[in-house]
């Protein structure tokens, strides 16, 4: 399946900012959505916009920092639409600080949150995609990290199954990911290689 419309997308943070922008523009472009994020509310009232608008979501509490949570959220997308054909991880986190209290505590979510959450995602959503014969994880990150482990997973989960990297640059944003993370959705892996996509902000004319 290629292109945008009738795709089963999970969005992991999809409660604000680039999940959030990302949920609406391919639920506009006929893409059944998935949202799952901590605060429920904000994924009620995002799905309610959507289904609304004549769009197709749903939506379930997610704490990507627990192996079981991500798990349920794929099992929840297969329940509902019958495959997942994306996840979009955006859920992530910076530390606030480098260098006052709670730094340490700090690092340690970002961890959590940023590489095991990533890490789940996987776990959970791989299986399903090999079963299938087909899948993309679409990763928005400029951490190291990030980058590793997705090009280790390309590796490893063979052509039939694509793997991007969103590299967000200096941009402040979020549509303009949600537009590259569309683009990178919708092209025919055979046509355009969309193993890494950076977005900067054009030059300002004034």
């Amino acid at each position: 399946m290629t292109g945008i419309e009738g795709k089963v997308v999970a969005i992991t943070g999809a409660s604000s900012g680039i999940g959030e922008a990302t949920a609406r523009l391919l639920a506009q472009r006929g893409a059944r959505v998935l949202l799952g994020a901590r605060r429920i509310g904000r994924l009620n009232a995002l799905a309610n916009e959507i289904l609304e608008a004549g769009g197709s979501a749903r939506y379930q509490a997610l704490d990507v920092t627990r192996r079981a949570s991500m798990q349920s959220f794929i099992d929840e997308a297969t329940e509902a639409f019958g495959r997942v054909d994306v996840i979009v991880n955006s859920a992530g986190v910076m530390p606030r600080s480098t260098r006052e209290e709670g730094e340490v505590d700090e690092g340690d979510r970002m961890l959590d949150v940023n590489v095991r959450g990533v890490l789940h995602g996987i776990a959970a959503g791989l299986p399903r995609m090999r079963a299938q014969g087909s899948g993309q994880f679409v990763y928005c990150a400029s951490r190291f990290a990030v980058h590793a482990i997705s090009e280790r997973l390309r590796q490893e989960a063979g052509g039939d199954i694509r793997v991007t990297v969103i590299s967000p640059g200096a941009t402040e944003s979020p549509t303009a990911i949600a537009r590259s993370i569309a683009f990178a959705i919708e092209q025919k892996p055979e046509d355009v290689d969309t193993s890494e996509i950076i977005v900067r902000p054009t030059a300002s004319a004034h």
